[in-house]
C-alpha cells in the first residue's frame, strides 16, 4: 500500500479528514443551536375584521369582490336609504314640535304666574274687607254671620292662592331646562341623531385597507345588524405564530430578533421580532384539552405559541394568513 510522507496511507489520511470536518460540523452545530432557537411549526396570521351592517336594510350595490384590496374610506356595500330618510324626517318633524311645545310651555309659565297674582290680589282685597267687617261687628253696625262671611271668602282666596302656585310651579317643572333644551327637545334631538347616524350607515365602508375575504353578498340581500358577512385581512399586520416545544424556550423571551423563511418563499427570508409568549401551551387552551390524570398518561413535550412580528413584509413576496413557515430566534447565552 502507498504511503504518503509521514508514513500515513491515504485511507488513513481520509480519516482523520473525516473526523475533522465532523468535529467542525460538530461544533459550528452546538455553536448554532446554543445562539438560536428554532422551529418549522409556524403558521402566517393577521388581524381579521369582521365586516357586518351597522343597521338593518337591504342591499342595493356591492362595488367590491372576493379577494379585492380596498384602503380605508373606500365602499363595501350600499343598502336602501329610503327608510333611513323617512325615519329622518319624522325625527325632525318630532323636534319641531318639541320646540313648539317648548314655546307653549313658557306661556303657561306666563300664565299661570299672572293667575297667582290675581289670586293674590283677591287675598289681599279679602283680608281688608274682613278687617273692615270685623270693626263694624264690634260696633254692632253688621251681623256676626257678615263676619262668618268674610273669612270664609278669605279662606277660599287663600286656597285659589295656593293652587295658582301650584300650576307655576307645575309650569316651570316641564319647562326646566338640561343643556339648555327641556327634556322633551333633548329626546328629540336625541331621535333626530339617531336616525342620521342609521342613515349614514346605510353606506358601509371600510375599517382598514386589506383584502376581501370569506366574500358571499350580492345585491337584494337583506342585511342585519351584527350578522358577520365577510372579512377583510388587514394589511401591514402580518405576524408568525410560532410553537416552540417547552424544553426550547430558553432565552426565547419578548424583544430578540428572528427569521422568518415562509414555505412559499423559500428563498426569501424575513425578519421579525419576538412580540409575546403565549399563557399556556396550545394544548391547554384547546376545545378538548389534555387530561392527565389517568393511568395511561405518557409525558410529552407539549408546545407554547410565540408571537413573532413581520418587521420588514415586502410587496414583492406578500404573506397569507395560514402559510407555514419556519422561525428562528436569536437568544442569549
Amino acid at each position: 500500500m502507498t504511503k504518503l510522507a509521514f508514513g500515513v496511507s491515504p485511507r488513513m489520511a481520509l480519516v482523520v479528514v473525516a473526523v475533522a470536518v465532523a468535529a467542525i460540523a460538530g461544533v459550528w452545530y452546538w455553536r448554532e443551536s446554543s445562539r438560536y432557537q428554532e422551529t418549522d411549526n409556524a403558521y402566517v396570521n393577521a388581524r381579521v375584521v369582521q365586516v357586518s351592517s351597522l343597521v338593518m336594510g337591504q342591499v342595493v350595490n356591492v362595488p367590491i369582490s372576493e379577494n379585492q384590496l380596498v384602503h380605508k374610506g373606500d365602499v363595501l356595500f350600499e343598502l336602501d336609504r329610503r327608510p333611513f330618510e323617512t325615519a329622518l324626517a319624522e325625527a325632525e318633524g318630532k323636534l319641531r314640535q318639541a320646540e313648539q311645545g317648548t314655546r307653549q310651555d313658557q306661556s303657561d309659565v306666563l300664565a299661570a304666574q299672572a293667575d297667582a297674582a290675581r289670586q293674590s290680589a283677591d287675598l289681599a282685597n279679602a283680608e281688608a274687607n274682613l278687617r273692615r267687617t270685623q270693626q263694624l261687628v264690634r260696633q254692632s253696625f253688621m251681623s256676626k254671620q257678615a263676619q262668618d262671611d268674610a273669612q270664609a271668602r278669605v279662606a277660599a282666596a287663600r286656597a285659589a292662592l295656593a293652587a295658582a302656585h301650584a300650576r307655576v310651579e307645575k309650569a316651570r317643572a316641564a319647562l326646566t331646562t338640561s343643556g339648555g333644551a327641556t327634556p322633551a327637545v333633548r329626546v328629540a334631538q336625541a331621535e333626530v341623531e339617531k336616525a342620521r347616524l342609521d342613515l349614514e350607515h346605510a353606506v358601509a365602508r371600510a375599517p382598514e385597507d386589506g383584502w376581501i375575504t370569506r366574500f358571499d353578498l350580492t345585491a337584494g340581500t337583506v342585511v342585519t345588524p351584527g350578522n358577520p358577512l365577510f372579512a377583510i385581512v388587514v394589511a401591514n399586520t402580518f405576524w408568525v405564530d410560532a410553537n416552540f416545544k417547552e424544553t426550547e424556550l430558553g432565552g426565547v423571551v419578548p424583544g430578540r430578533s428572528a427569521t422568518i423563511v415562509v414555505d412559499m418563499y423559500p428563498q426569501h427570508t424575513f425578519h421579525g421580532r419576538v412580540e409575546s409568549l403565549a399563557g399556556g401551551t396550545g394544548s391547554a387552551f384547546s376545545l378538548l384539552p389534555a387530561q392527565n390524570a389517568n393511568g395511561n398518561w405518557v409525558k410529552v413535550a407539549q408546545r407554547v405559541p410565540v408571537k413573532v412580528s413581520v418587521t420588514d413584509p415586502d410587496p414583492a413576496f406578500p404573506l397569507r394568513v395560514g402559510a407555514t413557515a419556519t422561525v428562528k430566534v436569536a437568544v442569549a447565552r
